[in-house]
């Protein structure tokens, strides 16, 4: 399905979010060493894994919200939001004002009007778009997101530190632009079959609906194998998800000013902060080119082995990590830690599919996803960690959990494979 036959809803948030997504990695992959050096590691650890608490509520509610209030609304009531919600984190960083602990809470406002967008965004897609076509409008705006991973960091290594009031302005106006574009130029997509059920069923709250969600819930997560699944998945995401987290704080204290390149007389060099941009575009930059490649290779071998393996090389990555203060030795351990992300992007989902019964399987992707929402309330740990251990032995112990995530999924895959045989 091309791009030109898509509905007009979803060619304007294509656009329109690329240039939010952008602004967003101007400023989110550096707050770790915002608050670390403002609050110190112990309490900017706390700091993050609060934060995430607070989103991984707001989205529990995002899909009630989505449904019942409809996908336009809640797409510019976020946008809106998280455009004032930027506005207080640049007053908080103007030259009226320095105050850390309200840029805190405005990235906490900012973060849960993000888990609001995020839900309705996906509905919308699914409303208007066939389901034979959805795999490869879903993938068009991934890879837009991936581009916007390479480009906003490079910009903000430069900004943030340097320019944090102006780039926190330029990034409220984006947010709020988007939302008066989509105000403007986008229809509403929720049914009113469905949005009349939801008023029918008003009394509920929304307070009824995460209960519903959270029972329904338990009843997949009686299913062993499934469990396994989470847990490992957990367990992996305490290794992927320092990539915002443990890795930029580490860079900045690692590296001061190093010269990486010289050409024609000249020195390139590299501080803490930039080295850490060029990581982070090189992750989206590998992701965006290989992602279908590295995909389509994996099927062609076991599942299981390729979800091990996976485990195997983000350890690998983690060790490196701390070895060395070199760059290039940076720049391949990201190499590695990427190939490992590509593993299994598309084959977990697939894998997911097998999982379900037909009838739940919008149910157990939903509870998937809580391999990332819990993994991501828990991973912050690490920054408080390297004061405790230093930086050499969390990223062993972090490696450590990786390999320990791989053996839960080959006990995973032993029981699968009872499963079949019955």
């Amino acid at each position: 399905m091309r791009i030109r036959d898509w509905d007009r809803s979803l060619k304007v948030r294509l656009v329109g979010e690329f240039f939010m997504n952008t602004s967003y990695w101007m400023v989110f992959p550096f707050l770790a060493i915002y608050f670390a050096e403002e609050f110190g590691k112990g309490m900017a650890g706390l700091l993050l894994v609060t934060s995430q608490v607070f989103s991984v509520a707001a989205n529990l509610i995002g899909g009630y919200c989505a449904d019942r209030f409809g996908r336009r609304t809640m797409l510019v009531f976020a946008s809106i939001a998280q455009g004032a919600a930027f506005f207080l984190f640049a007053f908080a960083n103007s030259p009226w004002l320095e105050s850390p602990e309200l840029g805190f809470i405005s990235f906490t406002l900012a973060g849960m009007c993000s888990s609001l967008y995020w839900p309705a965004s996906q509905a919308m897609i699914a409303d208007v778009i066939p389901e034979k076509y959805r795999s490869d409008v879903f993938a068009i705006f991934y890879t837009t997101l991936n581009i916007a991973v390479v480009v906003g960091p490079l910009v903000g290594a430069v900004l943030f530190f340097s320019y944090r009031f102006e780039l926190l302005l330029i990034v409220t106006v984006i947010s709020m632009l988007l939302g008066l574009v989509l105000r403007l130029y986008t229809n509403e997509t929720l049914s009113h079959e469905l949005k009349g059920k939801w008023e029918t069923a008003e009394a509920i709250g929304w307070t009824g609906a995460v209960a519903k969600q959270f029972k329904e819930y338990g009843l997949i997560f009686k299913d062993r194998l499934f469990l396994l699944f989470v847990i490992a998945g957990v367990l992996a995401a305490q290794t992927f998800m320092q990539l915002d987290l443990l890795i930029p704080v580490y860079l900045k204290e690692t590296i001061d000013v190093q010269t990486i390149a010289s050409f024609w007389g000249r020195e390139w060099t590299v501080t803490g902060e930039t080295s850490f941009g060029f990581l982070l575009s090189e992750n989206g930059l590998l992701v965006a080119l290989f992602t279908v490649i590295v995909t389509r290779w994996m099927t062609s071998f076991p599942e299981k082995w390729v979800f091990f393996l996976s485990t195997i090389l983000y350890a690998g990555a983690m060790l490196l990590f701390p070895v060395t203060s070199w760059f290039w030795m940076f720049v391949g351990a990201m190499a590695i830690f990427t190939f490992a992300e590509l593993m299994v992007v598309g084959v977990q989902q697939s894998f997911i599919s097998k999982l379900a019964p037909e009838d739940k399987r919008g149910q157990y992707f939903a509870a998937a996803s809580m391999r990332y929402t819990i993994g991501r309330m828990i991973a912050p740990i690490s920054i408080p960690m390297t004061a405790w251990f230093g930086f050499g032995w969390t990223f062993a112990i972090l490696a450590a959990l990786s390999v320990v995530s791989g053996f839960v999924y080959l006990s995973m895959f032993k029981l699968f494979e009872k499963r079949l045989s019955h």
